[in-house]
């Protein structure tokens, strides 16, 4: 799949649980020039590119390229600062029909909630 975000995460690990949600663990790149810009001597990760990636790890797991649709509840509860919490985890819980793909994502560093949204995306 083609990324917008180029060399902005590496996907470390993933898996699917017993219960079909998905755990993506991934490193943002702190040296990305997004952060150079957004701000300058004190980087915070976008919201819109975090949405982004969540786009990008649907569109890994379930194999098919989507267009958001709506997206509804998103809360950011935590500023990801590259520098001091680089490493996140992505919990999708996703669900298919003909049309859709809907999604529940819930994105933490360590104990920390950062970013909790839902999703739909057409196919």
């Amino acid at each position: 799949m083609q990324t917008i975000l180029t060399d902005f995460y590496t996907l470390k690990s993933s898996e699917k649980t017993e219960n079909g949600s998905f755990i993506a663990n991934i490193s943002l790149n702190k040296d990305h020039d997004i952060f150079k810009g957004h701000f300058p001597g004190n980087p915070v990760t976008p919201g819109v590119c975090m949405m982004q990636i969540v786009k990008e790890l649907t569109e890994e797991f379930t194999g098919k390229k989507l267009f958001l649709k709506s997206a509804s509840n998103v809360k950011f509860m935590a500023i990801i600062n590259p520098f001091e919490t680089p490493d996140l985890t992505l919990q999708l819980d996703i669900k298919e029909s003909e049309e859709e793909i809907k999604v529940k994502n819930v994105t933490s560093f360590g104990e920390t909630i950062a970013l909790k949204m839902s999703v739909n995306y057409k196919k």
